[in-house]
């Protein structure tokens, strides 16, 4: 195969090579508009997301499709608004349970954008653990169109958290931040007990070991910035004592030129 062969195959297979990535990117699903959605919250409170779908037809080009949700929240109401290009409210359903579907969004009824507002009870953590902070879904949305194809539109999730738990993993994390600036074996041994300890859901004694590994580690700095000061003092006298030193050497040197004269 000649060079001019070979560059014309090359260019040929990358030509092919982006028609098949091309082709196996998923079609987008609907887009996101404004959505208020918590980042965390305690276990047992009520809480509320809401999202705003926009470009309904559009990404795929569809006339009508219907619209399924699921929450890992519990005693769960679900409120589906739809709005028609002036903002107008032009329908509106409610499901009850964590998930619902046949929610019908339709090009001929004038909708435009819809709105879903989720409400219900923050879950229990199942199994906690320092890292990664356990979270949940507080909402995740579909897009199935006729014959059965679903697409993903969009998935929110929040940490959950008990005030202990949530107590405990400040300490760990005011005290891990004090760690790393210092080196000491001991306060090191004391976060991990901490940490542990949060995994195995003993806030209180996370909490109490967070607290002296971060002690033990101020200790060590201030130790460390103690022996530094000491080390400057040193260095001072040191400096001193050699002017000085010359100081005395120089006068006795004119001394003893002067007698000398």
């Amino acid at each position: 195969m000649t060079k001019t062969s070979w560059s014309r195959f090359s260019k040929l297979a990358l030509a092919c090579l982006f028609v098949l990535s091309v082709a196996t990117v998923p079609a987008a699903a609907v887009s996101v508009g404004d959505s208020t959605v918590t980042s965390d919250a305690e276990v047992g409170t009520e809480v509320t997301a809401t999202a705003t779908l926009t470009e309904l037809y559009q990404n795929p080009s569809l006339e009508e499709w219907t619209l399924a949700g699921s929450t890992e929240l519990t005693d769960v109401t679900w409120t589906v608004v739809y709005y028609d290009q002036t903002g107008a409210k032009v329908g509106q359903e409610s499901y009850d349970g964590q998930s619902f579907s046949g929610a019908g969004v339709v090009a001929d009824d004038g909708t435009s954008e819809v709105e879903i507002r989720v409400t219900g009870t923050v879950p229990q953590v199942d199994d906690y653990a320092y890292e990664p902070p356990q979270s949940f879904t507080v909402m995740a949305l579909e897009q199935t169109r006729e014959g059965g194809s679903t697409n993903e539109i969009d998935t929110w999730t929040a940490t959950h958290y008990t005030q202990e738990s949530r107590d405990a993993r400040n300490a760990i994390d005011d005290a891990a931040s004090t760690v790393e600036e210092v080196s000491d074996d001991e306060a090191e041994r004391r976060l991990g007990n901490a940490i542990e300890a949060y995994d195995g859901e003993e806030f209180g004694l996370a909490t109490d070991l967070a607290g002296q590994a971060e002690e033990r580690a101020q200790q060590t700095q201030q130790s460390n910035q103690r022996m530094q000061l000491i080390l400057y003092a040193v260095g001072g006298l040191v400096v001193v004592g050699l002017l000085v030193g010359g100081f005395l050497y120089w006068r006795s040197q004119q001394s003893g030129h002067d007698k000398l004269g």
